[in-house]
């Protein structure tokens, strides 16, 4: 399988789901997006790493970053390699001095890694096809803003509202939501539209 290589466009806060944060992948070159629901410690360490801050005593991440470079283990890629029941995972790519060694990781884990170790993130063609939206061309590439904050306007709904809708207005919906970045409630409405398939 062909891997198609992602990068970091956005981190956001949602407000419809207390303590969730959605990290927003890009296909370099294209206009899927992927998003994912993570934890907040996870969401911090990537921001941490991102904005390039240097907390006063290591993050876990950056532990496993010094522990890694001390023993000559180098984290050459990480690869999104599968989706079960709507959950994400990963593997670390790493190499040493004698052997190239995969190893299986949250995803969430991952990215923060990556960041770390400025490493490329990886995915497959059928991960973006079932959990990927696609965003409009707008003739430019828009890189959205990584810090970590909260959209300013969010529509409130939950999965009985979604039940209700039709396709055609739940694809305005998602197209809305999309607009003011609320990748949380763009993820529901995909995953509704999915579902109907």
């Amino acid at each position: 399988m062909k891997k198609i290589e992602l990068e970091i466009v956005a981190l956001s806060h949602s407000i419809t789901q207390t303590h969730s944060y959605a990290v927003v992948l890009g296909e370099i070159n294209g206009l899927r997006r992927l998003p994912i629901v993570i934890g907040g410690f996870e969401a911090q360490a990537i921001a941490v790493a991102l904005e390039r801050m240097q907390p006063s005593r290591p993050l876990t991440h950056d532990l496993m970053k010094n522990f890694m470079n001390a023993f000559n283990v180098e984290l050459m890629e990480i690869v999104i390699n599968d989706l079960q029941e709507g959950i994400f995972y990963s593997k670390l790519v790493c190499i040493s001095e004698h052997d190239t060694v995969e190893i299986d990781s949250r995803t969430s884990d991952a990215l923060a890694l990556a960041v770390r170790f400025g490493c490329p993130i990886y995915t497959y063609d059928h991960i973006l096809e079932s959990a990927g939206i696609l965003m409009e061309d707008s003739g430019k590439k828009k890189k959205t803003d990584i810090s970590v904050e909260e959209p300013a306007t969010v529509s409130s709904g939950t999965r009985e509202d979604l039940s209700n809708m039709g396709l055609e207005e739940l694809q305005t919906l998602l197209n809305e939501v999309l607009e003011q970045e609320d990748y949380i409630r763009a993820i529901a409405i995909r995953d509704e539209i999915n579902k109907r398939k």
